[in-house]
């Protein structure tokens, strides 16, 4: 028992993805398949991926983070996660390629604020690069609309982001949504979500 708990210590714990998984699974539900392949870019804690790929048994789930995170998400991975769940990968949005190819998901939830703008622009480039045509990508996060804020505890968050690095912010939704049409993307859905949270869900049209 003991080491589990340091086992669970080492893998880190997000109150916040405990709060958002059952939601967000509900968005996935609306176009998830049999047999898809799914990549999760900044897995963070393994919350996520232990969780959805429990859900979804039948799809491929590939979790991945940058190197200096994968440690913790790798003893979660190990000790919780169901077989369809692949080992870790290191992935940083800014290589180019990417190092997996022909996914049918790419799926992202609590990071593009904790990007900045360059490296926003570079996960679009790349969602672009793997996803198969038709493929889906499912953002979840904090976003402004016409450049205000929807909640005074986002104004709030936004503040924090800044002081912690001045590359970090809430996106505008209008700047992301520009982004993903210059990748073939097209907007299908924007859900509200909990704590003033969005999924914003695309479809890729056309093959590189």
């Amino acid at each position: 028992m003991q080491d589990s708990f340091k086992q669970m210590a080492r893998a880190g714990f997000s109150l916040a993805c405990e709060r958002n998984k059952y939601p967000i699974l509900e968005v996935l539900r609306t176009f998830m398949s049999a047999g898809h392949r799914v990549l999760e870019v900044g897995s963070g804690t393994g919350q996520h991926a232990v969780f959805f790929g429990a859900n979804f048994p039948q799809a491929s789930w590939q979790p991945a983070e940058i190197s200096e995170h994968l440690p913790g998400l790798r003893v979660r991975l190990q000790s919780e996660a169901t077989d369809n769940v692949l080992a870790a990968l290191d992935l940083d949005v800014r290589m180019n390629p990417w190092p997996v190819s022909e996914f049918d998901v790419v799926f992202s939830a609590n990071t593009l604020h904790f990007m900045s703008a360059d490296c926003v622009r570079n996960f679009f480039r790349g969602a672009q690069q793997v996803l198969q045509r038709d493929g889906y990508l499912l953002v979840y996060g904090p976003f402004n609309y016409g450049g205000e804020f929807t909640s005074a505890s986002n104004a709030d968050f936004d503040v924090w982001l800044r002081e912690s690095d001045p590359g970090r912010s809430i996106k505008d939704f209008e700047w992301v949504c520009e982004l993903a049409s210059t990748h073939d993307l097209q907007l299908l859905s924007d859900t509200e979500m909990p704590a003033n949270n969005r999924s914003l869900l695309w479809r890729k049209l056309t093959s590189l």
